[in-house]
């Protein structure tokens, strides 16, 4: 079998993400990152993946209530050296690690995988496939 098969996060790197996430929220929460970009807007610290050396993260965020992620990504980027500062200070860690912002798309694919369900012709279809089961389940105890 030809491929390379990433690893799953170690729990050091499962650890530290969360602890940064947490340590993020906080900062952001109390409100003394000022930038036009998160004016009048709450972010989400959705996720914090760790690469392996834990030097770097990937922080996924996204605006409260949905909006457009493109000024908040550039607001927190901008902010990137506070934001490292206010880590070193909160989170025991020997390196703040360098941080990557990402738009969290994950709410927008489960509001759409919603849509698509509640889409009359796909219930008609799971419908149908749940009437097969049931069908199915009767015959095996011979009703």
């Amino acid at each position: 079998m030809s491929g390379h098969r990433a690893r799953p996060p170690s729990q050091r790197q499962l650890r530290v993400g969360e602890e940064l996430r947490h340590a993020l929220a906080r900062i952001l929460e109390r409100g003394t990152l000022r930038d036009p970009g998160l004016e009048g807007i709450t972010v989400t610290v959705t996720e914090v993946r760790m690469s392996p050396d834990l030097r770097r993260a990937h922080v996924f965020v996204t605006p409260l209530g949905g909006g457009p992620t493109t000024p908040v990504l550039e607001a927190l980027t901008r902010a990137r050296p506070f934001l490292r500062r206010q880590i070193a200070r909160s989170v025991d860690l020997r390196n703040v690690p360098d941080m990557d912002f990402v738009a969290d798309g994950s709410f927008d694919e489960g509001t759409r995988i919603e849509t698509l369900l509640a889409d009359p012709m796909v219930a008609r279809d799971l419908n149908d496939t749940r009437d097969d089961d049931t069908e199915d389940e009767d015959e095996s105890h011979g009703l």
